[in-house]
């Protein structure tokens, strides 16, 4: 399924169904009187957010919905059915912006949210509506009021608790793979993430959402790289998590280029609580772990944590240090939500997690954050390593003897044969 962020539709509500001008013709009735009916709505165009989509894909291939007329009235004072609303389903998060996107008409941020966006047109009078004393047969029937119409953008923004921003290969989608059981694609090269994903992080009986975004890179607000419209899905985000690539040569500057990125977008990112964290911590030595520590510190004034995705090392710091904001931001504000709940399962770290590993302990971190015992070769198993691998060799070269031998008996049996042959033509 493919990722679609905003898309541009068109939308109309049904127009009102016409009045009926009808008089009651009866045997034996004499004065039968008007008994035209009024004409019914024309279909409302709703707007219902769900919690099973996360995409806008729907309304690439189709722009166009219009709801259905209202009936007409008939006679008997028989009033037109109201038409089908148009309900145009949307993810969580999905803004609703008018046709110069400068005005938010609609900001659907609850599963089952409903918004009436157009209002179908009523209904015209039927010639019964206008009967009065002095005007007893009136031979009036409206028509019904027309719908309204517009051009509509929607815009898809994620809701997330965190958000992951960094460089591009700065290990955000291994860390989120490694945090829930989310599986974003995971590749060497940059610009691996061409979409936004999301997992749901638990942190003992805390949960939380985590956005990882694409890369950013120097001038993506001018758009170089594949630009920075994907910030916006982080918006609503509670915190920031920054990740520096370890392994790159000046740190702080890969800080101040990011920092500056979200200050060019705006929106309130650089305001934002940032948790920083040193990642790929696995392939530096100590000392090099210190000095990027102190330099990365240096130039962004707060702590910074030191973190590894692939081995597990760091995880629990900066997950607490993140669930630290939220819960104060939660506190600051309970009448938003939590973003919990609306996609995918949790994945639990197990009980006995660590956050450090010591030199002497013999183990190391798994993939998943888990503590790996390195297994002791045992004697026996050095001693059948150290015995000489010829049992393979040794097999080939008994069986090519046999071989041997049975071609030798084939060519002595032929020969036996022949001799046979020979005695019997003489």
């Amino acid at each position: 399924m493919k990722f679609l962020d905003q898309a541009k539709i068109f939308v109309k509500s049904g127009d009102g169904g016409g009045g009926c001008c009808s008089f009651r013709r009866e045997k034996y009735i004499e004065f039968g009187g008007p008994d035209g009916g009024n004409g019914g709505r024309g279909g409302d165009v709703i707007l219902e957010c769900v919690a099973n989509l996360n995409t806008l894909i729907d309304y690439r291939y189709q722009q166009h919905f219009k709801a259905q007329r209202g009936h007409h009235g008939q006679g008997r004072n028989m009033t037109g059915a109201k038409s089908d609303d148009v309900v145009l389903k949307v993810p969580v998060g999905t803004q609703v912006l008018d046709a110069e996107r400068d005005t938010v008409l609609a900001d659907l941020t609850q599963p089952g949210q409903r918004v009436v966006l157009l209002r179908g047109g009523d209904g015209g009078f039927g010639n019964l509506h206008y009967k009065t004393s002095t005007n007893q047969a009136p031979r009036r029937a409206d028509e019904g009021w027309p719908g309204e119409e517009r051009w509509i953008w929607l815009k898809l923004k994620l809701i997330a608790d965190a958000g992951l921003v960094g460089l591009p290969n700065a290990g955000k989608s291994t860390f989120l793979a490694a945090v829930t059981r989310a599986r974003p694609k995971i590749a060497d090269y940059p610009f691996t993430t061409l979409h936004p994903n999301l997992g749901v992080v638990t942190l003992g009986e805390e949960e939380f959402i985590v956005a990882d975004i694409p890369g950013l890179i120097e001038g993506a607000h001018q758009g170089a790289g594949i630009g920075d419209r994907f910030l916006g899905h982080i918006e609503r985000c509670r915190v920031l998590l920054h990740l520096i690539d370890g392994t790159a040569e000046d740190v702080a500057e890969s800080y101040q280029v990011v920092r500056g990125e979200l200050a060019a977008y705006g929106g309130g990112l650089a305001d934002k609580p940032e948790v920083i964290a040193l990642n790929k911590c696995d392939s530096l030595l100590p000392e090099e772990i210190e000095e990027k520590l102190a330099a990365l510190a240096e130039a962004s004034g707060a702590p910074v944590l030191p973190l590894s995705g692939v081995s597990g090392i760091g995880l629990r710091p900066v997950l607490g240090a993140l669930l630290t904001h939220i819960q104060e931001a939660r506190a600051a504000d309970p009448g938003i939500l939590p973003a919990t709940g609306t996609i995918g399962t949790a994945k639990r770290l197990p009980a006995d997690y660590r956050q450090s590993a010591d030199e002497d302990e013999g183990g190391h971190y798994g993939p998943n954050g888990e503590w790996v015992w390195d297994e002791e070769e045992d004697e026996d198993d050095l001693a059948e390593a150290a015995e000489p691998l010829s049992s393979p060799l040794d097999s080939a070269l008994v069986e090519g003897e046999d071989l041997e031998d049975d071609l030798d008996e084939d060519q002595d049996e032929d020969e036996d044969e022949g001799d046979d042959v020979e005695r019997s033509d003489r």
